[in-house]
């Protein structure tokens, strides 16, 4: 297998005194996609959060291309290409979905910006090209959350962190956005997942990790998550 593109070494999170992550390791390879599964509440959003620096770890290691990250800013794990889809979108909703796109284009480096990403976003999500003069706060939850991933993309991330991305929206929506993660991945991409919706998460991934209270407690085949009965009630699918 190729170098990780992100890698959790024994990660530990404290939120004050509650031990929310416990050692958790986790690996994710170019061109890979992981989903990571589990209960509400077991730390999975935290695992992300930790990741894309909104969180600091008490102990362990985060790697991004080999590279300690543990103490970066978040704006420093953007500028290496680190890229993070929180489930409650964060668009910019007073500014246009041209604008919006605009600002995710400027978290990469000058030298490597290409506005032609932003056409190529446009043409996975067709909805946004119709919506592109309008302003985030008119456009739908399913439009949202595709601007949401589509201003992630136009950084030209190595990794995606997609925290729930099907939640509450229509199957038409969801099937535009499983497909760009399909092609996130054709890309060389890794992208992280945690998806409610065990069917099409294990669709789509390569490897899936399963937490229970702050620990990864198996990793699998995704076909495994689908037949295992007791991996199913472990997960109350």
């Amino acid at each position: 297998m190729s170098l990780s593109l992100v890698e959790l070494r024994e990660l530990n999170v404290h939120y004050e005194r509650a031990h929310v992550l416990r050692g958790v390791d986790l690996v994710v390879h170019p061109g890979e996609v992981v989903c990571l599964l589990g209960r509400n509440g077991v730390g999975k959003t935290t695992t992300m959060k930790a990741l894309a620096g909104w969180v600091r770890p008490s102990s362990g290691s985060i790697l991004l291309g080999g590279i300690d990250i543990s103490t970066a800013t978040p704006d420093s794990r953007a500028q290496l290409g680190l890229a993070f889809v929180p489930d409650d979108r964060r668009i910019f909703a007073a500014l246009t979905v041209e604008e919006n796109l605009q600002l995710g284009l400027h978290q990469t480096p000058r030298a490597k910006r290409d506005t032609r990403v932003i056409e190529q976003m446009y043409s996975w999500f067709p909805n946004l090209l119709e919506r592109r003069r309008q302003l985030g706060r008119v456009l739908s939850g399913g439009e949202q959350q595709m601007l949401s991933i589509a201003r992630a993309l136009v950084g030209n991330p190595r990794v995606l962190l997609i925290d729930e991305p099907s939640e509450g929206l229509a199957p038409t929506v969801i099937a535009l956005i499983f497909d760009a993660i399909k092609q996130m991945k054709a890309s060389g991409r890794g992208v992280l997942l945690i998806e409610q919706n065990i069917r099409r998460a294990t669709a789509v991934a390569d490897r899936c990790y399963v937490m229970e209270k702050g620990r990864i407690v198996v990793e699998c085949e995704p076909s495994r998550v689908m037949t295992d009965p007791a991996l199913r009630q472990r997960l109350a699918v």
